[in-house]
């Protein structure tokens, strides 16, 4: 699950420019979040983003995580 979780987060950051800090990288590898939407806040929120609940560039973030995440569930 550790290299899903960082081949998402790479994605994030070349596709998006939502490039974490490596302690926030270590964080959500070691411990990723179950939700779509979980997921997607804790990016924001490692990002230091306030409420990015309707945006645009929140729902390119959680259709990214969605991928990857149906990509895990079916592995």
């Amino acid at each position: 699950m550790e290299d899903e979780v960082g081949h998402l987060l790479y994605e994030l950051c070349v596709q998006l420019g939502f490039c974490l800090s490596p302690e926030a990288q270590q964080r959500l590898v070691q411990s990723p979040l179950g939700s779509v939407d979980a997921f997607t806040d804790a990016v924001f929120e490692a990002e230091g983003l306030g409420d990015m609940s309707y945006t645009d560039l929140r729902e390119k973030v959680r259709e990214l995580v969605a991928t990857h995440m149906g990509r895990w569930a079916e592995a």
